[in-house]
């Protein structure tokens, strides 16, 4: 297959150090079939959804299996190393959110788990404020007349109005305000710091969605002045199944455990007619159940290892990537980028688009068949904010296009990608599609599937 590319760009010695120290993802040298009975490397662009694993990653989950065992009560000496690790993990977490040694962190499935274990240890009477921009995670978990949500903000600063006037209509009582660190549609970073000063003039609490921002920007939770971070290992290069809610304990502390079960309990006691519990204090009040130990190093071990290479490689690194992106996109007919705030704003390298006359879905599926790239189509559990980007673009449908990158990301990867968005423009396409269970696919697709999976 012979793709017609942009020229390279020439890497400055700044770069080049950069890259450098990255550290590296497992997959990185994958090789997957096309349609057309040759093989590509496989050109992950869709970190949004999930990340792959880091090496550092799959070698410490590598070094702690023969330890694996039960935590917290095992008084075998694996027992001991696990729970050593386990409880190890929280100090990681809580040092790469920048909280404080008061703070509690919670380890959870993934973000959605964790807002919805916030969701249900909020006071009885807690006024909810958020925007209808967010995440599914951050926006189905709230439900009752308190909640108020704010519709699209045009630019930050309508942002911080509506915020403001929103707060002002709550009753008396708690106030909890819900933001994104950064839109999972548009990549463009809210302005949580700002938001938050918002928020406590109206003396609300704040909980931040870091599930897009975490693995691209530090974190600091004590200088963006939130009480709760919510984050998922999965888009931290930590695919094993781990989230975590870190912040204040109060409100956790008096809340009825988010799961019933051991771990949660300190002690039952049968009175006959009714059980006798008495609950654990937090975290292991929200921990029911056997722990997910090598999912929470994994997640450790991910956000160790993203620290000690530095922030400012992986930003500069995904910076020159979305410029290249973003210029590539620019450049293709009849295509319009998503974006929530006018103007050209502060983002991530998460870009959103229509492409006029195309069905996204479609488009996905050559991409993968005929050019080895893996990019998202679909309202990315986001669908009021897509639908309504969708909308002001003047795009037909309810679904975009949507492409991300990350740490196993490389120039040659965005390169094909707009070489073969441009030969799909052009009508090129070496194969015939069919729907399938309402998704486009190839005719009788002849890539073979790895031969672990049956």
């Amino acid at each position: 297959m012979t793709l017609a590319v942009p020229p390279a760009r020439c890497s400055t010695e700044q770069e080049t150090v950069a890259a450098q120290a990255i550290p590296p993802v497992v997959g990185a040298r994958l090789t997957v079939p096309l349609v057309t009975g040759e093989r590509v490397q496989y050109a992950n662009l869709d970190h949004a959804a999930s990340a792959p694993c880091l090496e550092a990653v799959r070698d410490a989950v590598d070094e702690l299996l023969p330890w694996y065992a039960s935590v917290h009560r095992g008084a075998g000496f694996a027992s001991q190393v696990s729970t050593r690790v386990y409880e190890q993990s929280r100090d990681v977490l809580r040092r790469f959110v920048g909280a404080a040694s008061t703070d509690t962190v919670v380890f959870t499935r993934n973000t959605t788990d964790a807002l919805n274990l916030l969701a249900g240890a909020v006071p009885r009477g807690t006024s909810v404020v958020l925007f209808d921009t967010e995440h599914h995670a951050a926006l189905l978990p709230w439900r009752g007349p308190r909640v108020h949500r704010i519709a699209t903000p045009r630019s930050p600063g309508d942002a911080l109005v509506a915020l403001d006037t929103a707060l002002a209509k709550c009753a008396v009582g708690p106030r909890l305000v819900v933001l994104s660190g950064a839109s999972n549609v548009t990549g463009e970073v809210w302005p949580v710091a700002a938001l938050a000063e918002v928020a406590r003039r109206h003396g609300a609490r704040i909980a931040l969605d870091a599930a897009q921002l975490g693995p691209h920007r530090e974190i600091d939770i004590r200088a963006l002045d939130v009480d709760y971070v919510a984050l998922s290992g999965h888009k931290l290069y930590a695919p094993f199944g781990t989230g975590a809610l870190i912040g204040r304990a109060d409100w956790l502390s008096a809340a009825e455990p988010y799961l019933a079960g051991g771990g949660a309990t300190k002690q039952v006691v049968d009175w006959g007619d009714h059980l006798g519990i008495s609950w654990s204090k937090v975290p292991e009040r929200h921990e029911a159940g056997s722990p997910n130990v090598v999912g929470v190093h994994a997640f450790a071990v991910a956000c160790e290892t993203i620290t000690r290479n530095g922030w400012a490689a992986i930003e500069t690194h995904e910076r020159a990537l979305r410029e290249r992106l973003r210029a590539g996109l620019a450049s293709i007919d009849g295509l319009a980028e998503l974006s929530l705030f006018d103007g050209d704003r502060d983002r991530l390298g998460v870009v959103s688009f229509a492409l006029e006359g195309h069905d996204p879905g479609l488009v996905a599926a050559i991409l993968s068949a005929e050019y080895g790239i893996g990019v998202r189509d679909g309202a990315f559990c986001a669908h009021i904010a897509t639908r309504r980007l969708l909308g002001v673009a003047g795009a037909d449908g309810q679904r975009a296009l949507r492409v991300s990158v990350g740490l196993g990301t490389t120039d040659e990867h965005v390169d094909r990608l707009i070489a073969g968005l441009r030969a799909i423009v052009a009508g090129e396409k070496a194969w015939n599609y069919v729907q399938q269970d309402g998704r486009w696919v190839p005719e009788n697709d002849p890539r073979p599937l790895p031969p672990f999976v049956a």
